[in-house]
């Protein structure tokens, strides 16, 4: 069954070649770059055939290369941006991965999954790709991204016009990454979540941060009439209300979800089999087991 279409491909594409154009915001990606790059150097063991899958620049392979990796194979989803990647690089979409079945070690994203629209199918062709005891490691955007602008154009809009349009994209939950890749059949599946506060001096400072990474509204379901002067003043008024620091600067959320999963192998840990264990938890806690239905003191 296909995914339900959410994001506007050919409007990302446009976005990001518009942003490529003018001086980049990649504060964010640089920051996940870094903190993927770290992870893996805790991780014991060699990489040799890496692909970093769909992150909008290099930074994660620079930071990979400075760590002494090897060179990772970059994904790009926009032809007219492929040239200006660092080789070698292939024109592909994340849900739509050129790699054989078992032939990486390692598959690597930042800040890329979080506007595909079948992220189930995306976990089970990395896995598919990976060969046992391959490694996936990705970080996407959480649910609790933008929260602050989501809210103050809620609330202008249904003000203003009597009703709201989707302005913000609606990333993943973290309660769901752990399911999606048990379902795709990874092995011992690891998410975790950071928030990054941003500070801005007005609203527009932060509009103008999310069109320079391209990030701005993908969404299929968008409002397509230009938005009204007087809702935007009102969604700024509303947002400096409601979300300002006392010196007068905004903040804006970024949610961070960090995954993991192993491509499985006999040589990883294995849960015991029902009924397997040496000892009664009962005897370990100290207390006294009864039957099922039983109450104490019956």
């Amino acid at each position: 069954m296909t995914a339900p279409r959410q994001f506007d491909p050919a409007l990302l594409g446009q976005r990001r070649r518009r942003a490529a154009r003018g001086e980049p915001a990649d504060f964010l990606l640089r920051h996940v770059a870094e903190d993927l790059a770290d992870r893996l150097m805790l991780v014991q063991r060699q990489f040799s055939r890496i692909v970093d899958l769909g992150s909008p620049t290099d930074a994660v392979r620079q930071a990979l290369g400075e760590r002494g990796m090897a060179m990772a194979i970059g994904t790009e989803t926009v032809p007219a941006l492929g040239s200006r990647r660092a080789r070698p690089v292939v024109v592909s979409q994340p849900d739509a991965l050129p790699f054989a079945a078992g032939s990486l070690d390692l598959v690597v994203s930042g800040l890329a999954l979080q506007l595909v629209d079948d992220l189930p199918g995306v976990f089970v062709q990395v896995r598919r790709a990976l060969k046992p005891d391959g490694l996936f490691l990705a970080a996407l955007l959480g649910g609790e991204t933008l929260t602050e602008l989501r809210q103050a154009f809620a609330e202008a809009e249904s003000e203003v016009e009597g009703g709201i349009s989707p302005r913000v994209a609606p990333f993943a939950d973290i309660r769901d990454i752990g399911g999606l890749l048990q379902r795709a059949g990874f092995a011992l599946p690891v998410t975790d979540t950071d928030k990054l506060t941003v500070r801005y001096g007005d609203v527009f400072a932060l509009m103008r941060d999310l069109r320079a990474m391209g990030a701005a509204n993908p969404l299929v379901d968008r409002r397509t009439t230009p938005l009204k002067r007087r809702t935007l003043l009102r969604m700024a008024e509303i947002y400096h209300q409601r979300f300002a620091d006392p010196d007068g600067r905004i903040r804006a959320t970024f949610q961070i979800i960090t995954l993991s999963g192993w491509a499985p192998h006999e040589s990883q840990q294995q849960p015991l089999k029902p009924g397997s264990a040496k000892a009664r938890l009962a005897d370990a806690l100290k207390t006294i087991e009864m039957p099922t239905g039983d109450k104490p003191g019956d």
